[in-house]
């Protein structure tokens, strides 16, 4: 190992039942480094993260540590000790605890420890760090940025010379975001090599020095950041040269519904218990339309309402221009409303299910649980739809939480799809999930709209939005200040209603 090089993974083999995960792929992590571990989902990169922190052992291969040479590492146990630290997207810390106490948890507190002088060592470290919090704060109290750093603090505090971040920004706003890469910048300037894992090409271009691709468990190569162009990178990522994403854009005009479609769901004064204010809103038959704004400015909240999914305080609601009563999902469902949630996690997956159990759960819902589908039927519709989706598992029969989140997200698609709505609601379809798939699902939605679907698409990316969409309700404050369709459907224009109102 060369003076600089911190980290040395080499011909890393890792096997599961029915799937290689890993097929001799080496890793080089430096000293004060950022560098960015890319691959769609299912490429590996979890599974050698894994690897790394002792969750799976390594079924061939070596790992070499800056002045420790070749380790063998069994547990996270060991590869903290050997000062391997990561801080997942899901916080792993205990919120009713205070910030010291998350800091310090587990390292040998007892009856006599001195809480004042750890209160001040923590006090001293959030400083140093730029972390704007106060050691005897509760966590809870913290924002979901501050808690990430909270995570770091601890890595850092532990003399953690190599720190995974795994999908830290996915649930930041911009403002966060930025003060988690100037913490990342302070940890590199101190010499602590990162390895950074996201979705968002971006904040990879913004804040890293080089890049390792992955794909289907195999190293495609390791990059300096200015010598790999975004273009390029998504072409090594899905193993084409691809234009698939400008390719949509060309077909979708054919599909994004007419001006002579018929109404199909439409809501005048609609008001939740979730604090937006009353909106209208309707949607025609074969038209895909979303709702855009800043994160909290009520889109979900809107499409929550429209589902029954929030207790509904007002307004009237329409299906085929006859008015109907929405209370609760299932009156949705009853009346052909789909609706794919926002946090696959939470109100999603059933994760100790099966994927075949996770995809027929809606249609079994609306037949009733006491009229169960044979196992025949249960498998003709699992298997109809992980083929026309493409979801990659060994078998049906599979816990959905085994799957990668990209195919997590196919399968409660899959569910909604199987019960042929009229009206599809997709809140945050790709989030979390590789450039592939979000092209797959980009253009499921305009092939369903083509065959006269209905599908109101939400996405944090605006071009994503601008891609698939024919019509955008603009959200700012929890009220809706413009709607754009045409020539003024741009991010120009986006942006100009979110700042400047009506």
């Amino acid at each position: 190992m060369n003076e600089t090089t911190l980290l040395k993974m080499r011909g890393i083999d890792k096997s599961f039942p029915g799937v290689r995960a890993l097929q001799k792929v080496d890793f080089t992590l430096n000293k004060g480094e950022i560098h960015a571990l890319m691959g769609e989902n299912g490429a590996g990169k979890s599974t050698l993260i894994k690897v790394l922190t002792g969750v799976y052992p390594k079924d061939a291969g070596t790992i070499e540590l800056e002045g420790a040479g070749e380790v063998a590492i069994h547990s996270p146990q060991d590869a903290q000790n050997l000062g391997i630290s990561t801080v997942y997207q899901e916080i792993t810390l205990c919120p009713n605890l205070t910030v010291a106490e998350n800091m310090f948890i587990g390292r040998g507190q007892g009856v006599l420890t001195n809480w004042k002088q750890i209160n001040a060592d923590a006090d001293k470290l959030l400083q140093s760090l730029d972390i704007p919090a106060r050691a005897t704060q509760q966590l809870s109290n913290c924002s979901i940025a501050v808690q990430q750093m909270v995570a770091i603090a601890r890595a850092v505090d532990m003399d953690c010379k190599v720190l995974i971040l795994d999908e830290p920004t996915s649930s930041l706003d911009e403002q966060e975001v930025e003060k988690l890469f100037g913490l990342m910048r302070d940890l590199k300037e101190m010499g602590v090599g990162i390895i950074f894992v996201t979705h968002f090409l971006d904040q990879v271009y913004e804040v890293c020095d080089k890049i390792t691709v992955l794909r289907d468990g195999q190293l495609v190569g390791e990059y300096e950041i200015k010598d790999l162009p975004r273009v390029q990178l998504v072409a090594k990522m899905l193993g084409k040269e691809m234009d698939d994403l400008s390719d949509i854009k060309g077909e979708s005009d054919e599909y994004k519904g007419n001006d002579a479609g018929e109404i199909v769901f439409e809501a005048e004064g609609l008001q939740s218990d979730a604090g937006i204010k009353p909106f209208d809103f309707h949607i025609k038959k074969g038209e895909v339309n979303g709702f855009t704004g800043l994160l909290g400015s009520g889109r979900s909240e809107c499409v929550r309402a429209i589902f029954g999914a929030d207790r509904i305080l007002g307004g009237k609601v329409k299906v085929h221009g006859k008015e109907v009563k929405i209370n609760k999902p299932i009156d949705a469902m009853k009346n052909g409303i789909a609706y794919l949630p926002e946090d696959r996690k939470i109100d999603g997956i059933i994760g100790d299910l099966s994927v075949r159990d996770n995809i027929i759960l809606a249609l079994q819902v609306m037949k009733g649980f006491f009229k169960p589908f044979t196992k025949a039927q249960a498998k003709a519709f699992a298997d109809e739809y992980i083929d026309k989706l493409n979801i990659k598992t060994a078998s049906a029969d599979k816990p959905i939480k085994a799957l990668s989140g990209g195919n997590q997200q196919k399968v409660i698609l899959a569910r909604w799809l199987l019960m042929h709505p009229e009206y599809l609601i997709l809140d945050e379809p790709t989030r979390g999930i590789d450039v592939g798939t979000k092209v797959a699902i980009q253009k499921l939605v305009l092939e369903l709209a083509s065959e006269g679907m209905s599908v109101t698409f939400i996405s944090s990316e605006t071009d994503e939005m601008l891609r698939t969409c024919s019509r955008l309700v603009v959200m700012r404050d929890r009220k809706v200040v413009g709607e754009l369709s045409g020539d003024d459907l741009t991010q120009n224009k986006i942006m100009a209603t979110i700042a400047g109102g009506e």
